[in-house]
Formats: C-alpha cells, sequence, structure tokens
C-alpha cells in the first residue's frame, strides 16, 4: 500500500523533453518532481521502476557479499582488492541515482549532470576493474606493466572524455572501444602463453566483455521495443536488458578476478 498520492503518469508526447530519448517507450513516465517525489517513486510502477531496481538491488548486494569473497589478507597488493571492489561497485550507483531522480524540477540541466555521473561509474568499471588484469598478466615484466598500465589509463582519460560529450548511444558505446582493444590484446597473450595468469580466469573475462558488448548492443538499437512500441513499457526493453547484462559481467569480472588473485598467492616469477 502507498501511503502518498500517486502523480499521473504521462505519455512520450507530454512527458519533459530531456526525458524523450526513446520513441518506443510511449506511456509510464513521471513527472516533473521534487526530490521528495523523485523518492517516492521508488514505491510505485513506471517505465523506469525496473531500471532503478535491476542496478539497486545488485549494489546492495555487491556493497555487502563482495566484501566477504575478496582474500584481504592473502594479497601482498592491497590496492588490487580495493580497486577491485570500487571497480564492481562503480557503474550501479551511478546508475540508480540517475534513474530515481532523472525527472528532477531542476530539467535538463540536473538530468545531464546525473547522466555524466551515471557515465563516469560506467568509465570506472572499466578503467579500474582492468588494471589487476594488467598488472597479472605482465606481472613478471616490470617495465612492459607500467607502460601498460599508463598507456591504459590514458585511454580511459580518452573514454571518458568521449563518453561524457557524447550526444548518442552508440557515440557512447564506441568511446569503450580502445579499451575494449586494449584488454584483446591481454587475452591474446594470455591465451598463446606469452603473458603470465590463471588460466582459469581467462575465459571469465572473455564472457564478461561479451556481455557488456551484448548490453551495450541491445541499448543503442532498442531491442526488444522497437518491433512492438508501447508493449515493453515497463518491463523487459532494452534498458533493463542491459542493466541485467551489466550486472552479470561485473559477476564474471569478480569470478575471474578472483581466480587470478588465488593464483597470485603462490606464483613466483621466474629468476631473469
Amino acid at each position: 500500500m502507498v501511503f502518498f498520492p500517486v502523480p499521473k503518469l504521462l505519455d512520450f508526447k507530454n512527458s519533459p523533453p530531456h526525458l524523450q530519448f526513446n520513441k518506443y517507450v510511449l506511456t509510464g513516465y513521471r513527472p516533473v518532481s521534487t526530490c521528495t517525489g523523485c523518492l517516492q517513486s521508488l514505491f510505485y510502477l513506471h517505465n523506469e521502476f525496473g531500471n532503478i531496481y535491476t542496478h539497486g538491488v545488485p549494489f546492495v548486494c555487491l556493497l555487502l557479499l563482495l566484501p566477504l569473497s575478496i582474500p584481504w589478507s592473502d594479497v601482498d597488493e592491497q590496492w588490487l582488492c580495493i580497486i577491485h571492489y570500487l571497480a564492481c561497485l562503480s557503474p550501479t550507483v551511478g546508475s540508480v541515482l540517475y534513474h530515481i531522480f532523472m525527472n528532477h524540477e531542476g530539467g535538463a540541466r540536473v538530468y545531464d549532470a546525473l547522466l555524466c555521473f551515471d557515465m563516469f561509474g560506467v568509465c570506472l568499471v572499466n578503467t579500474l576493474g582492468a588494471l589487476p588484469i594488467v598488472h597479472i598478466t605482465l606481472l613478471c615484466q616490470p617495465l612492459a606493466r607500467h607502460a601498460a598500465m599508463f598507456g591504459y589509463v590514458l585511454f580511459s582519460c580518452r573514454g571518458v572524455r568521449d563518453a561524457l560529450t557524447a550526444q548518442s548511444g552508440a557515440r557512447r558505446l564506441r568511446s569503450f572501444g580502445l579499451q575494449a582493444l586494449f584488454r584483446a590484446f591481454l587475452f591474446f597473450l594470455r591465451w598463446f602463453e606469452f603473458a603470465t595468469g590463471n588460466p582459469e580466469s581467462l575465459h571469465h573475462y572473455v564472457i564478461m566483455d561479451a556481455l557488456a558488448l551484448m548490453g551495450g548492443l541491445v541499448n543503442v538499437y532498442r531491442v526488444p521495443e522497437r518491433f512492438s512500441p508501447g508493449r515493453f513499457d515497463y518491463w523487459f526493453n532494452s534498458h533493463q536488458i542491459m542493466h541485467v547484462a551489466v550486472v552479470l559481467a561485473i559477476i564474471f569480472l569478480h569470478w575471474g578476478t578472483m581466480e587470478d588473485l588465488a593464483w597470485l598467492k603462490n606464483y613466483q616469477c621466474p629468476p631473469k
């Protein structure tokens, strides 16, 4: 039972202009609201309800459960554990705030700021999540490792800039291309045993990137709602599918990183 007046939901044409970014979602738009009104929308059904909870529930679970599975005391390089934890949390917290407050009375200015915060979280998981992979892949090659870390951070800075200034979903997806290619090169090195790392972790990382790409493409091409406008306004639309794909990708990132950290505990680089 809801103990406050539920506002009348709007159709696409009558929704705030800055929320008219998916023409295949026809109904269920929240009207412009105060902070309190935005928070109250957590308790009634609208077309952002699924988007909030498909990242909100995983955020709480990751926040509380991930620390229990990270081997903090078994890893000498504690920074690997810390940045991995932050990487796993970053895309969900920004997304939740964006979807809760996107109809705030501050209008397009507040919306743009929230979108930037959301995209910054996505950039963080791409950046922080890969640094342990770079470190472990080039563990026994310090010069190459430091150069690769520096190069990946540079690519990430470029990706952040492009993602925050992109004017479409397709351009945002392309802004992560250099990072994806860099990770693919590292996976190539591992696959052909030119580098170090737990062989059991590689398939987790490949699935992770495949899920992230699939979710991004589904979101860009608005599948399935483009084939039946209005039918997926509340559930199972492209953005919700992308959210689920992102959460699964985070889980595979975590599994791969845990395999690598367990391997790192007992591995010694061969003497030169």
